[in-house]
């Protein structure tokens, strides 16, 4: 198998030679600099806070679009979470309690979904923001059907396929088809983003 090319982005010189270093101290891992980086690679972005500073140099000309991008964060407030899911972040990791192996772990696999806690994080801060708005149509405002409800809805909660499909009757290849339909339809990048636009909309 070949390694899985990666890059680090920060703007501390030091956190950036040491994430370097390590992260070449991989066989499974080639690191390459960020510019070289195409949707099937993955950047480590280490930061202190997510700042509109930060997102807008995340989506700017030095990281090229698409790239699939491994938090790794000091500090993370409830309302940047869906800033971190925009950017097309797949795994965020708080710096004081992620080891070497674990961010190894998150690059080589791309998880295409946020740490529980994270995720939780989320759901409570989009469900702050609907009690403020006005109330939503129902799922068909959104452009979702009541099955892509249903299988968002747990997927919010942190289930996995299998305790999806069980939960709802479904098989775990109906779970995925459906998964796959509604981010292609919308355009969404991933699971996380897809849960953030339905919580955005107010269907869940």
């Amino acid at each position: 198998m070949e390694p899985v090319r990666v890059a680090v982005w920060t703007t501390d010189p030091i956190m950036r030679a040491g994430l370097t270093s390590f992260l070449q101290s991989r066989a499974e891992l080639a690191v390459v600099e960020p510019g070289e980086l195409t949707g099937q690679d993955m950047l480590v972005a280490y930061l202190d806070r997510v700042t509109p500073q930060v997102v807008a140099e995340l989506r700017g000309d030095g990281v090229p679009p698409g790239v699939p991008k491994v938090l790794l964060v000091g500090e993370l407030r409830e309302n940047d979470i869906l800033a971190a899911v925009e950017c097309r972040v797949v795994a965020v990791l708080p710096r004081s309690r992620t080891s070497g192996d674990r961010l190894a772990e998150a690059v080589i696999s791309g998880r295409d979904r946020l740490a529980t806690d994270v995720l939780g994080n989320l759901l409570d801060s989009v469900r702050q923001l609907q009690r403020k708005a006005p109330a939503s149509s129902g799922p068909g405002a959104a452009g979702l059907t009541s099955r892509e409800v249903d299988v968002l809805r747990l997927m919010a909660e942190g289930c996995d396929t299998a305790e999806i499909a069980d939960k709802l009757c479904y098989s775990e290849r109906t779970v995925k088809n459906t998964v796959y339909g509604l981010t292609n339809r919308l355009n969404l990048r991933n699971r996380p983003h897809a849960v953030a636009y339905a919580m955005r909309a107010g269907v869940i």
